[in-house]
């Protein structure tokens, strides 16, 4: 920490301070904390002169090595291709901050949910918000509703599965610490322990070789994986979104942008977000990068 943000910070626990004595303001769904007061008092507590960034006139971005298709193009989030990469730097706009002043950093997706002090202003790595999550991170508002889905080797037999029980004697598989494993474990319940990997391509290998029948991941990476990297295998269907865990009483599962617990920085960076969603730029940068994402079959 530079010595440059030891006034935002005394700015950033003052607007704590604030907040104790005039009340927190209301939340998204998704429990994303807000500056407190109007409009006004809230643009100038984001200002970008008053933000306690890591590096001072910086604004650094987390996310996991490799950073798939179609979030990002290439293996490369600071190019700006993809979904979430678009994201990361339309919220950096909206904070003040241009492209050459966003620093990225690789993070891995455990990693980013884990206890402790972070190495980022935030991450942005497909990670659903949760209650269990929340406890040790804080989440910005949801910037993409998702979905879950299920892949499957077109030769297994879970490819002819039309509900939920027809995949409960499959050998399945997922990446671990993900709403997708969670949904292996808590709603199809399979017969057989499923294989648990450290990262999607893990995953995908082990499809590809018939190590598994079909793994759980999301919608839009389904689609992609089934059309450009496993094409052997098909989505067999997705699930309704009350089915994942974090998303009881049929709340959309939603993806947030990861802070550090207690970060000053998480009103301001939801603020970012609602922002883009209101104008229409997360609907705009949904269907320029994640358009073919549609027709899969609920699993009931």
């Amino acid at each position: 920490m530079s010595v440059a943000t030891q006034p935002r910070r005394l700015a950033a626990a003052l607007l704590v301070l604030l907040a104790a004595a005039t009340g927190c303001a209301p939340q998204e769904e998704t429990g994303a904390a807000k500056p407190p007061g109007s409009p006004a008092a809230q643009a100038a507590a984001c200002a970008k002169e008053r933000l306690a960034t890591r590096a001072a006139g910086k604004l650094t971005v987390g996310t996991d090595k490799p950073a798939y298709a179609p979030w990002f193009v290439d293996d490369d989030p600071a190019n700006g291709k993809g979904f979430e990469s678009a994201v990361a730097y339309a919220v950096a706009d909206k904070l003040g901050y241009g492209r050459s002043e966003v620093l990225w950093q690789t993070v891995p997706f455990n990693t980013s949910v884990a206890p402790g002090a972070k190495k980022f202003d935030f991450d942005i790595n497909q990670i659903s918000v949760s209650d269990e999550r929340r406890r040790a991170v804080d989440f910005s508002s949801g910037y993409y509703d998702v979905r879950q889905a299920v892949i499957a080797l077109k030769t297994s037999d879970a490819a002819k599965a039309t509900t939920i029980d027809g995949l409960r004697h499959a050998r399945l598989g997922a990446q671990v610490g993900t709403t997708s494993l969670d949904i292996v474990d808590e709603v199809i319940k399979p017969d057989h322990k499923p294989a648990v990997f450290q990262k999607n391509d893990y995953a995908k290998t082990a499809l590809k070789n018939g190590q598994v029948d079909a793994i759980v991941v999301d919608l839009p990476t389904a689609f992609f994986i089934t059309s450009a990297e496993v094409p052997e295998a098909k989505i067999v269907g997705q699930f309704d979104p009350k089915d994942a865990k974090g998303a009881a009483n049929g709340r959309q599962e939603q993806f947030g942008l990861v802070l550090d617990k207690g970060s000053p920085l998480t009103g301001c960076v939801s603020n970012a977000v609602d922002a883009l969603r209101k104008d229409g730029t997360l609907a705009r940068l949904e269907k320029q990068w994640l358009s073919a994402t549609v027709g899969a079959p609920v699993l009931s």
